[in-house]
C-alpha cells in the first residue's frame, strides 16, 4: 500500500486529488493539510511514502515545505503540483529535494503515473522539461545544463520584446559581436533553434510578459 499526503489551500482541489488517488486500491490518503506549516507538522508525524504538496501555500511555500521536509523525514518522496510550467521553478523544486514536478492541467492524465514513479524512487515530471534534465538535476550531475548567465538572459528578454541586434548593443553597451556570442550560446544551453525557441523560453520563464 503506498500512502500518500496532499497539501493543497484550496479544498476542492485536495478532494479532487484524493477522488483520482483512492480510485487505485493499492493507493491510501493517510492525511491532508492546508497550509505549509501544518503540512509539515502532519507529515512528520504520518510519514508519507509520498507527499503531493501544492507550490503557493499560505505560511510556507512549497519549496520551503520541501526542503524541510527533505531533512525531517528524508524517505517522503515529494511530488511538487502547480499550475505554472516554468523551467525555472521546475529548476527550484527539484533542486530543494522534489523528485516530482506536475502541472495542475496534467492531474487527471498523469497523476496516478507520477505517485507510481515516486513511490519506486524514481523521477516524474510532467511539462517541458527533458528526462535528461531532471535526472540531471536529481543527480546533481555535473552534465546539467548551465543556466543562463545574467548578460545571457538580459540578451533573450531583449531578443522576446523584438529588439534587434543594433538595438540591444544600444542597450547594454556591448558591441554587436557579443550580442551575437551572448544569443549563440543562450540558445545552445536552452536547446533553442530559433528566435521563436528563444521568446518561448523568455516567456516561460518569466524574463517577458506574452
Amino acid at each position: 500500500m503506498t500512502r500518500i499526503f496532499i497539501a493543497d489551500d484550496h479544498d476542492v482541489v485536495r478532494s479532487g486529488l484524493r477522488t483520482i488517488i483512492q480510485a487505485r486500491p493499492d493507493f491510501e490518503v493517510i492525511g491532508e493539510a492546508a497550509d505549509g506549516k501544518q503540512a509539515l507538522e502532519l507529515i512528520i508525524q504520518t510519514l508519507p511514502d509520498v507527499a503531493v504538496l501544492d507550490y503557493s501555500m499560505p505560511i510556507m511555500t512549497g519549496v520551503e515545505l520541501t526542503r524541510r521536509i527533505r531533512k525531517r523525514a528524508p524517505a517522503t518522496e515529494i511530488l511538487l503540483f502547480t499550475m505554472h510550467d516554468s523551467e525555472r521553478l521546475m529548476r527550484e523544486a527539484l533542486q530543494a529535494g522534489a523528485r516530482g514536478y506536475l502541472l495542475k492541467s496534467d492531474a487527471s492524465s498523469h497523476l496516478i503515473s507520477a505517485v507510481e514513479a515516486l513511490s519506486r524512487h524514481e523521477g516524474y515530471i510532467s511539462g517541458k522539461v527533458s528526462v535528461a534534465l531532471l535526472d540531471a538535476l536529481i543527480n546533481n550531475s555535473p552534465s546539467a545544463p548551465s543556466r543562463l548567465t545574467v548578460r545571457e538572459q538580459e540578451v533573450v528578454k531583449l531578443i522576446a520584446e523584438g529588439h534587434s541586434n543594433k538595438d540591444m548593443s544600444a542597450v547594454l553597451n556591448l558591441g554587436l559581436k557579443t550580442i551575437e556570442t551572448h544569443r549563440a550560446s543562450a540558445m545552445r544551453k536552452i536547446g533553442a533553434r530559433s528566435t521563436a525557441g528563444l521568446v518561448k523560453y523568455a516567456i516561460r520563464n518569466h524574463l517577458a510578459e506574452p
